[in-house]
């Protein structure tokens, strides 16, 4: 296979893994990747059991399909805005519960926990816009400025990663990290907050973590 093909392959699994995990319902949320000047992404409303690579789409950086059996997801203009900015290489966009639930009450996800450091700090809040919208796509990238992830107001979170694989990884962090978050806030006691220091004392540890190959 070559890399579109290995890509398409990666969305489809990741979209599969994505639903078992439970950070989407139904067919909500959408997987790409990017390879060269192409980005392959999950179709519209397509039940992930039904999933097969060959029924993910390939588009142009300007949203033109190139092999595209299907419609894109209607979130396709976020996800090139995004590979436009950064030098992201995939998106996983979530309806997770606690990430979806902050996303109302927040406009930023404070160090309450140190796995903020996974994401470059605390994690902002892109205000409302309607879902496929450019003004969505916007307010995303801004809010992913020097950040791998992202809630979206009233909305969801996106995370972008290394590969498809490792951007759900990530986006289960998120919704660990939003989780504990909100368990947090509902006692009605103040959330204690780690400062900038301490979270960035962390990068390097978590970034080496597990069991690593021998040199």
């Amino acid at each position: 296979m070559n890399a579109i093909d290995d890509a398409r392959a990666a969305v489809a699994a990741t979209c599969r893994a994505m639903s078992a995990s439970g950070l989407v319902v139904g067919t909500a949320g959408n997987v790409s990747a990017r390879v060269g000047d192409e980005v392959v992404v999950s179709p519209s409303g397509l039940e992930y059991a039904r999933l097969t690579p060959d029924l993910v789409g390939v588009h142009r950086m300007d949203g033109t399909a190139v092999d595209a059996p299907l419609a894109p997801s209607s979130e396709l203009p976020l996800h090139l805005a995004v590979y436009a900015a950064t030098d992201a290489a995939a998106i996983v966009h979530t309806h997770a519960s606690a990430s979806t639930a902050l996303s109302a009450v927040l406009d930023e996800l404070p160090a309450s926990h140190y796995y903020v450091a996974l994401f470059g700090g605390p994690v902002r809040v892109a205000p409302y816009a309607t879902f496929g919208s450019d003004e969505l796509a916007a307010s995303v990238v801004a809010a992913l400025r020097d950040r791998s992830a992202a809630l979206m107001g009233n909305h969801g979170a996106v995370v972008t990663g290394s590969g498809p694989a490792k951007a759900l990884e990530l986006a289960g962090y998120l919704e660990y990290v939003c989780d504990q978050h909100l368990r947090a806030l509902s006692t009605g006691l103040a959330v204690r907050e780690l400062s900038a220091a301490q979270v960035g004392a962390v990068v390097g540890q978590l970034a080496g973590y597990g069991q690593q190959p021998p040199r």
